[in-house]
Parts: C-alpha cells; sequence; structure tokens
C-alpha cells in the first residue's frame, strides 16, 4: 500500500500544512483537542525552518559553483597563452618544462628497418598473369604485415635461370596490402617469372629478403 506521505520536502510540507490546518478548523467533529496537534506544530516549525534553510543553502552551493566555474574558465584562459610562449621558448629546457608541469614534447622513437622477411605465393591460373599474395614470416597465419612497415617491395627476374644477385632484378612495385596482381605481355607467355620480396618502411630502410616465388606464365 503506498504511503499516504509524500516523498518530496516540498509536497511533504504543503500535505503537513494542510493537515493541520483542516485539524485546526474541525478539532471538534475529529474528536480532538488543540493539545493533540501541539506536537505536531512544533516538529512543523523546526521542519519548515530546516528546509527553507536546506533550500537557501542548496542556492548559494549552486553560485558558489557557477562562480568557481567562471573563475577557472577565467584563470585558464590566462594560462595557456603563457604556457605556449613558454614552450615555444628557446630559452625554456624540458628540465624546466617539467618542473612546471607542462607538457614535455617526446622525442619520436626511429622505426628500424624491417627484420623479418615476406613469406610470397604466386596463383598464376589466369592467362599472362599472376598473384602475388604475402604474409610476414613471423606471422604466417595473419594478414597484417608487421608493425612500421610501409609495404613490400616486389622485385623479379624473367628468365630461365633463377637470379643469383640483386643484380639481375628488376623492380615491379611497392605495393601496400596484399594481394598484388602482374600482368604480362603476350610475349612473355610460357616464361618463368622469379619473385623476390621484401618489407619497407615508411623512411625508405629495408629489411630481409624473403624466400624467391617462382611460377610459369600462363600463354
Amino acid at each position: 500500500m503506498a504511503d499516504y506521505l509524500p516523498g518530496p520536502d516540498a509536497d511533504f510540507q504543503a500535505w503537513v500544512t494542510n493537515f493541520v490546518t483542516y485539524a485546526n478548523a474541525n478539532l471538534t467533529a475529529l474528536g480532538l483537542t488543540a493539545a493533540d496537534l501541539t506536537p505536531i506544530t512544533t516538529n512543523q516549525t523546526t521542519f519548515n525552518t530546516g528546509f527553507a534553510a536546506h533550500i537557501a543553502a542548496k542556492a548559494a552551493a549552486v553560485a558558489a559553483r557557477e562562480n568557481k566555474d567562471d573563475a577557472r574558465s577565467g584563470l585558464t584562459a590566462v594560462v595557456r597563452p603563457l604556457v605556449r610562449r613558454l614552450q615555444a621558448s628557446p630559452q625554456v629546457s624540458d628540465a624546466e618544462k617539467a618542473a612546471l608541469g607542462i607538457t614535455v614534447a617526446s622525442e619520436p622513437t626511429p622505426i628500424g628497418p624491417p627484420t623479418t622477411a615476406p613469406m610470397t605465393a604466386v596463383e598464376c591460373g589466369a592467362r599472362l598473369q599472376h598473384t602475388l599474395r604475402f604474409v610476414d614470416e613471423a606471422t604466417p597465419t595473419r594478414k597484417a604485415k608487421p608493425a612500421g612497415v610501409l609495404g613490400v617491395e616486389i622485385w623479379r627476374k624473367i628468365g630461365i635461370a633463377p637470379p643469383v644477385s640483386e643484380g639481375e632484378l628488376s623492380f615491379v612495385a611497392v605495393d601496400t596490402n596484399a594481394p598484388f596482381v602482374v600482368t604480362y605481355p603476350i610475349a612473355d607467355g610460357g616464361k618463368t617469372a622469379y619473385y623476390w620480396l621484401r618489407w619497407v618502411s615508411p623512411t625508405g630502410e629495408r629489411g630481409p629478403w624473403g624466400e624467391q616465388a617462382q611460377a610459369t606464365i600462363a600463354a
């Protein structure tokens, strides 16, 4: 069963006011005396005083918070320009910036050359076309490139004998996403293509060559 006394303080105050007013106006009909209401009116006065103080304190707290927020915004607005000036000044060392509690720019960590090699598979079912699929030797079950790698550098030789050195290779492309499709002219049909691949970083640093892959060019 729902309580007849309201939960919110303002509604509770209004309920008590109505109760006391009606009871005082109808004491005889209700079989009451003024003394019956004395404990209620005494506590009603205490509650009304406390409730009014609470409302005033709440309003004061809201005002104080707004004043604090305005003051913080004003303080922030004058701090940031000076901090920008200090950060841009060649006279201010990183140690002094740290002591001031402002941001110290970190030096980028060099990526360095790739340390692993790609593993290559050649699909040669299409006429005059090879599809190169490659993964990293350290994570052969994943398609992702190694961290810090731009893509794979593709070189090849077309001929009878496989290449024995880089000097026999011709550059094909730098590919950032497998697979890579290589197309050939009719004159190369029936010949063998030998592929050498290696990872390359965004700064042009190259990793080790992967195992050679080869396939016949379907005519």
